[in-house]
């Protein structure tokens, strides 16, 4: 490895942003995970109450989990228009401030 390659605050936004995509679309795919998992233990509970609860309490989660992923969009939606900053520019993260 050259000693001149060094990184730069450019290639840590890269980085943030990668990873932020990743982290967001492993929720999603971790929210449609648990509502197919809640929904088949519901299926096969048979009607005992411990299993429909554990499915139920699944499904509560999977669906608390969407709400909170919801409601903080609706929070940088509002800070945006509260103080007139595009949501774009609220959301780009930058180290150099450009």
């Amino acid at each position: 490895m050259a000693a001149d390659t060094a990184a730069t605050f450019s290639e840590l936004e890269g980085i943030f942003e990668h990873i932020l995509g990743l982290v967001i679309t492993l929720g999603g795919i971790a929210l449609f995970i648990m509502l197919i998992v809640g929904g088949f233990k519901y299926l096969t509970s048979g009607g005992d109450p411990k299993k429909t609860a554990s499915a139920s309490s699944t499904i509560t989660m999977a669906v608390v989990g969407l709400l909170v992923a919801i409601g903080s969009w609706f929070i940088l939606q509002f800070i945006a228009d509260f103080t007139g900053i595009d949501l774009e520019t609220l959301t780009n993260f930058s180290l150099t401030g450009n």
